[in-house]
């Protein structure tokens, strides 16, 4: 059976538009590649009972939970503790990760630095063939950091971890429609093609383009049956091209 994700953002700076969130659109691509359905996103301040809550309630949901951020140095980094209480755990140094980065910072190690070798007991250390920082896992739950180039960065390795499920598929359909002229046509499309998830977006400022509609599903032999028709029933003035999407 195919896996579903949640991602959980945490971050007080997200909540009040201090820094533009970038890490989900990276991980629901990286998700989507792997077969692995993105359901729900959530995004909660750094407030250790709401993440606490927020993680119990999406691990019970979903296969796989992926938090972004709350996992540094400072004094509103508070993932790591807050995960541990979801889980009734203690919060434990791990001692290779103290000398990694006391390896790393030398004289001007800090207890700040420190708080990085802090995990939930019986958290799952996850290193990559290269020498980049482990990732932490305890049961279905991986915490990932919040800033966007280590976010992405850590993304091959979740992957190779995760592994893959049976692939989506994914073809498009380039137009010059009016969404609402083509409204009734794609519902109806969906309703005929069960499993094919047919999304509607415009395009603005593109000479070319209107309207881009998807076809996505894991077989894919329907996914193109509905694309194609959708063309079919599609004014030829209406239609550009199409393709894998």
């Amino acid at each position: 059976m195919a896996r579903s994700a949640a991602a959980l953002v945490i971050g007080n700076e997200i909540l009040t538009g201090k820094v533009h969130e970038a890490n989900v659109a990276a991980l629901a691509a990286e998700l989507f590649a792997m077969g692995i359905a993105l359901r729900r996103v959530v995004v909660c301040p750094d407030d250790p009972a709401q993440i606490a809550d927020d993680v119990n309630a999406l691990r019970a949901r979903f296969d796989v939970v992926i938090t972004s951020g709350g996992v540094g140095p400072t004094h509103d980094d508070v993932t790591v503790p807050a995960v541990a209480r979801a889980f009734g755990r203690r919060v434990v140094r791990d001692e290779a990760l103290v000398e990694r980065l006391r390896a790393h910072f030398g004289d001007r190690t800090s207890e700040g630095h420190l708080r990085m070798a802090e995990l939930p007991e019986g958290a799952e250390l996850v290193a990559g063939p290269a020498s980049g920082w482990p990732l932490v896992r305890i049961e279905n739950v991986w915490l990932l950091p919040g800033v966007p180039e280590i976010f992405r960065a850590r993304l091959p390795l979740l992957r190779a971890q995760l592994g893959d499920d049976a692939p989506f598929h994914s073809h498009a359909v380039y137009t010059r429609a009016d969404e609402g002229e083509i409204a009734a046509l794609l519902e109806g499309l969906e309703a005929a093609h069960p499993g094919v998830s047919v999304g509607s977006y415009p395009r603005l400022n593109d000479p070319e383009c209107t309207v881009k509609i998807t076809f996505d599903g894991r077989e894919l032999g329907p996914v193109q049956r509905a694309r194609d028709a959708f063309v079919q029933a599609l004014p030829p003035n209406l239609f550009v091209r199409k393709e894998p999407a």
